[in-house]
């Protein structure tokens, strides 16, 4: 599997990104033709170099000339689909404008309906998310990983006037990131270099093991005197099977609830995203009998999961983390057995071999249809998926 690592130890910009792809080996002339596949006339690409400090590095400047409309959401996703790029290019950059006009709404007090792109900042941005999506599909890249952001200080012009930096869309596009405040005056990660990372990112740290193979340096507008202002890219091939990824981690304990009414709310847990729940029996303060409720979440499901514990239990309070979890890919299958068609989970394990857990449901409904025990049932289905194509090998 191909992974990309984001090096933003100078913040990130959609110029940054498609310079760092183009210094990485995504063919210049791909880049310089996509204003015209996405029916910008006015739009011209160049792509040059440029030296940030001690790197050389690839520089890309997008040109807009003449009057530009203003653009809503609608029309920039129009946009898209009539571009000529691959189909999972305009479903992810629907995905990256949703988010953009979403931030802008909050910010403003509107709606995802009612904000509009800047006129110049539109065409532009519009070149900068393809790109980037493009130029990461062209060099075969599935997963993205990034290291923490720093976001930097002062203030930009804008069409409503000087704003602060970081600007507040770029603010609410990075909650939930690792952010750092240096002391350098000067807008260090757009709005745009957010919601491209916003939509792209597995995990805000280190990738797991791969083999380094192409790397990209993307030089960012201004040469600041603080720190070279470049973009490194780093894309390679992991070693293995073994992925990481960020999830939330919710606990409470309790001391005074009914345990038929916990017990209850574990399938109302699941039902709103939990990817599992854990009841552990544990002593309190004062010698006192509780237990300690654990949820495991994706991070976008935190706050719900978070509102079902503070609602439906006598807790008064939810602790959450986040932490990352290594997890084998895995894949589902089905397999006949004496006793029916049984569901299996197949994980692929680090260093080749795959391994097959049956589903207890379905082992069960399967065991209690043919009236025979479900150990028998589950051994059944395991030799079963043995004996086809590619089991256990």
């Amino acid at each position: 599997m191909r992974i990309a690592y984001f090096d933003c130890f100078s913040g990130i910009s959609g110029d940054m990104c498609l310079g760092a792809l183009v210094s990485a080996g995504w063919p210049a002339s791909d880049l310089e033709s996509l204003p015209r596949r996405i029916g910008l006339d006015d739009v011209r690409v160049t792509v040059g170099s440029a030296r940030r400090g001690p790197f050389a590095a690839t520089r890309v400047e997008v040109a807009v000339a003449g009057r530009q409309p203003h653009r809503h959401l609608h029309h920039v996703i129009a946009m898209i689909d009539r571009a000529e790029v691959e189909p999972t290019v305009r479903e992810k950059a629907r995905v990256v404008f949703r988010k953009l006009a979403e931030a802008e709404a909050e910010v403003h007090g509107s709606t995802v309906d009612k904000v509009h792109f800047h006129e110049v900042g539109a065409a532009d941005a519009l070149v900068d998310v393809l790109g980037t999506l493009e130029g990461l599909h062209s060099l075969g890249v599935e997963r993205c990983f990034a290291s923490s952001l720093r976001l930097g200080r002062g203030s930009v012009a804008s069409e409503h006037g000087p704003i602060p930096v970081p600007a507040p869309a770029t603010t609410l596009l990075l909650r939930g990131a690792p952010v750092e405040l240096p002391d350098v005056r000067a807008e260090l990660v757009t709005p745009t270099g957010a919601a491209l990372l916003a939509t792209l990112v597995e995990s805000w740290s280190a990738p797991p093991a791969f083999r380094l193979e192409r790397v990209g340096t993307g030089a960012g507008g201004r040469d600041l005197e603080e720190q070279p202002n470049v973009l490194r890219l780093l894309i390679g091939d992991a070693e293995t099977s073994l992925g990481r990824r960020r999830i939330a981690v919710l606990e409470t304990a309790l001391d005074d609830e009914n345990p038929q009414f916990v017990a209850a709310l574990m399938p109302r847990l699941a039902e709103a995203g939990a990817l599992d729940a854990m009841l552990v029996p544990t002593l309190m303060k004062k010698g006192r009998p509780g237990t300690w409720l654990v949820v495991i979440a994706e991070p976008s499901r935190a706050d719900a999961l978070a509102r079902i514990l503070l609602t439906e239990t006598t807790t008064l309070g939810v602790r959450l983390r986040f932490d990352e979890r290594y997890e084998l890919e895995r894949s589902p299958a089905e397999v006949e057995t004496p006793f029916g068609c049984v569901r299996l989970k197949v994980a692929s394990l680090p260093g080749g071999g795959s391994r097959a857990v049956p589903e207890f449901e379905s082992v069960r409904a399967a065991a209690e249809k043919a009236g025979r025990p479900i150990r028998e049932v589950a051994e059944a289905a395991l030799a079963a998926w043995r004996s086809g194509p590619g089991g256990g090998s």
